[in-house]
């Protein structure tokens, strides 16, 4: 209830904006033409659809591949008609965790409204291309959730829910790090940029993974990595070897949304070529959360960081220097002074990430991808210190949608398959992809190139590995408990700090678990081995701390 004053702003504001309200929730693009428009896909099987010249399959890895071409409501309606049980999939997850955090139906309904009041400016925001596509893929969207919004008002709200989550978990919903290499830093002195995209709305979210190659009416040819129903850009290349990662910077909780960082990364991805033209649309649009987009161009040989937040704007560019990282924090001259920028550094986990992705580049030699993939797989601290499965210091936090790597200047990407991002990641070469696209039969030919597919890795075939798996489950198993006042058998207990022994928060979940049935001795003796390992957060080992001298009273 941190936000309760907030929340309380909200509902003042909301009794007298109905009407702005009312005006957002009725708006709709222009979709002239629809009529005409071919819906019909043809079903081949349970993993393959074609609609004309787009289609949707699944590949040997599991991965969903979908081809799109055509005006904005043609592809927007394509892909609808194409991934329709996908989009379902999508929404029954992230609606499901909503209700999972919100269990009260009367509470939801408030929800809807507020959500409603927020998003009163956001169509105002998007370019009216992306919101006829949208509006497209939004005529196959389920009928379960119009209590919530109608299909395409609660789509157009989905392009921003990246933007709420790390807004409201400032509330760190996302911890994303990436980086960039080239020159000496690389085995060919090519441009090769990998990221990890760590946002997470509930293990059902991430199942069905989406690589999307996109053959737009006007601008270029691009790929994406998603899911179903998202027509923005969170990992991308263009056909012209531009690519686009997006990484959360601190930020104020906002009062009104504007353009979706995913809107803004679509449209830079769709029709800038250079990092010049990038900056140019990333100029003309009003965002409503701070972000780090990390830009890198086969025309210019280099990469850039255009930092964007509702008030301020800068350009990082490193000099004298073969290698960019980049976590949750800015660097640029334009936030030397910003003290949520400051906070970002000196209290969150970023500065940690940002610290050992330098410490992982600087002990390779000469990267290719599949160093790249071994790098964003690191699950260990700096100096490579245990610090347990799951902790957000790590660069492999155990929960990332994604892993993606770049080589820009060959139009080749690797995108990552589950588990996380340390299934195997398919290859594909972009100016083959789209020229495959125009063959029939495609059906049959694999589209991702197997001899440059990076393996799995191995540690998914560990006992480690199942014991982690084992570890989350169990601790929302317990935190349940401690919610509902419920027995755990001293034994659970006993086998679940076993399951994840170097992490902090195992001691925390089994301290807590102790101090709310008032066994405040091992509660205390829980808090302090928590307090011996590598704490996510200042805000965390202050939280342990504030425990540990609640036992010491009580003693």
């Amino acid at each position: 209830m941190k936000h309760i004053g907030y929340v309380l702003l909200l509902i003042s504001i909301a009794t007298v904006s109905s009407c702005g309200v009312k005006k957002s929730l009725a708006a709709r693009p222009d979709i002239t033409g629809i009529a005409t428009i071919d819906t019909a896909r043809i079903k081949h099987s349970n993993t393959y659809y074609t609609l004309n010249n787009n289609l949707l399959r699944k590949n040997k890895q599991g991965l969903w591949e979908m081809y799109l071409e055509g005006e904005p409501l043609e592809r927007g309606i394509a892909a609808g008609s194409l991934s329709r049980e996908l989009i379902k999939i999508q929404e029954d997850a992230f609606i499901g965790k909503v209700k999972e955090l919100v269990s009260s139906e009367g509470y939801l309904r408030f929800l809807s409204k507020i959500v409603a009041w927020y998003n009163r400016k956001l169509h105002l925001n998007v370019p009216e291309e992306y919101k006829t596509e949208i509006y497209g893929v939004s005529r196959y969207a389920s009928r379960d959730y119009n209590d919530f919004a109608l299909p395409y008002v609660r789509m157009l709200y989905a392009h921003g829910a990246h933007d709420i989550g790390h807004a409201l978990q400032d509330l760190m919903l996302v911890g994303c790090t990436s980086f960039a290499a080239w020159g000496e830093k690389t085995e060919d002195g090519q441009l090769l940029i990998g990221r990890n995209f760590d946002f997470y709305a509930g293990d059902d979210f991430s199942k069905e993974k989406l690589v999307t190659f996109m053959n737009p009416s006007k601008g270029y040819k691009f790929m994406t990595y998603g899911w179903a129903g998202m027509m923005g850009a969170l990992s991308g290349m263009n056909t012209e070897g531009l690519t686009i990662t997006i990484n959360a910077g601190k930020s104020k909780i906002p009062l009104i949304a504007k353009t979706p960082i995913s809107i803004l990364t679509r449209e830079i991805l769709q029709y800038a070529s250079t990092i010049e033209e990038a900056i140019a649309i990333a100029k003309k649009r009003e965002v409503f959360v701070s972000e780090s987009i990390m830009v890198g161009s086969a025309r210019d040989k280099k990469v850039v960081l255009i930092e964007v937040s509702p008030k301020n704007f800068g350009i990082y560019e490193v000099q004298n220097s073969d290698q960019l990282v980049c976590a949750n924090h800015f660097q640029s001259e334009a936030y030397t002074e910003d003290k949520r920028n400051h906070k970002a550094i000196t209290e969150s986990h970023s500065l940690y990430r940002y610290n050992r992705m330098t410490e992982l580049l600087s002990s390779q030699e000469q990267l290719n991808p599949l160093k790249a993939a071994k790098i964003l797989r690191n699950r260990e601290g700096l100096k490579n210190k245990l610090i347990g499965y799951g902790n957000e210091k790590a660069l492999n936090q155990m929960l990332a949608h994604h892993g993606i790597i770049f080589k820009p200047e060959e139009r080749k990407v690797w995108v990552s398959t589950n588990p996380y991002q340390m299934g195997a990641f398919v290859a594909y070469d972009l100016d083959e992809v789209f020229e495959n696209m125009k063959k029939t039969n495609i059906e049959e030919k694999a589209i991702a190139i197997d001899t440059l597919k990076i393996p799995e890795d191995p540690f998914i075939h560990t006992p480690r590995y199942r014991d982690y798996e084992k570890f989350r489950i169990m601790s929302r198993e317990i935190e349940n408990a401690i919610d509902n006042k419920q027995k755990v058998e001293e034994k659970k207990l006993l086998n679940f700090e076993k399951l994840n022994p170097e992490y902090w928060a195992t001691y925390f979940i089994i301290g807590s678990y102790y101090y709310h049935n008032k066994e405040y001795n091992k509660a205390l003796i829980a808090f302090k081995q928590a307090e011996k390992r590598e704490v996510t957060t200042q805000l965390d080992l202050k939280k342990i701390k504030k425990y540990s001298k609640k036992c010491e009273r009580r003693l």
